[in-house]
């Protein structure tokens, strides 16, 4: 596995609700942040332990919640409330089986801890995944820094495991939207100067 592969693996893990698997991993990711040295891990994994698992729970629930416009979900950021969502699932879904990759812990494809997961067993296709959502994972990372959360540090360390600059404004970030493929746009603003993206409400989540 590679270095940028850890990375995801790890962000993937600690980037779940805080619960006892996650706890439970906490040895073996420290173990696999010493192997990659990156300073943003180590930071996150030293604010996790020095956290009570209850506030630690709050914490997470209050920092991703799209009325504060921090959403994991990442089809939301750029389909909003649309029929376009549907389409982009269904896209996300077929990457996965197309490499023979099955999640089933009851998530939506385009969960972002999802996402990483598979992006650390399947490289290439991973990145051109992630890459195509790059729009959303940067706008995210940014919403995250400005509110404060040290969960921004595990967004930073897995831009860094993509090509190219890492966008430093929200404008940068969006541009990233108009530089992708045409979508249909039944629905769904503009993504323009001035323009905000859509905020949806989450719905409710069901096992599959």
């Amino acid at each position: 596995m590679t270095p940028h592969a850890r990375i995801r693996l790890a962000a993937a893990r600690l980037l779940v609700h805080p619960d006892e698997q996650m706890y439970g991993e906490l040895p073996l990711l420290r173990e696999l942040t010493a192997q990659v040295e990156i300073p943003e891990l180590t930071r996150f994994l030293a604010f996790v332990e020095g956290e009570r698992p209850l506030d630690l729970a709050a914490h997470y629930t209050s920092v991703f919640d799209t009325r504060n416009r921090r959403c994991l979900y990442m089809t939301w950021w750029t389909d909003g409330d649309t029929r376009n969502r549907g389409l982009s699932l269904v896209g996300v879904q077929r990457t996965y089986r197309d490499h023979r990759h099955r999640f089933d812990g009851g998530e939506l494809p385009d969960f972002l801890p999802v996402m990483l997961e598979f992006a650390a067993l399947e490289e290439e296709a991973g990145t051109a995944l992630l890459e195509e959502h790059r729009a959303g994972l940067e706008l995210l990372r940014l919403a995250l820094t400005d509110h404060g959360t040290p969960y921004a540090l595990l967004l930073q360390a897995v831009s860094a495991t993509l090509p190219g600059p890492i966008p430093a404004t929200r404008e940068e970030a969006k541009a990233l939207a108009r530089k992708g493929p045409p979508r249909e746009s039944v629905g769904l603003e503009p993504l323009g100067p001035g323009v905000d993206l859509p905020w949806p409400k989450l719905p409710e989540r069901t096992s599959a």
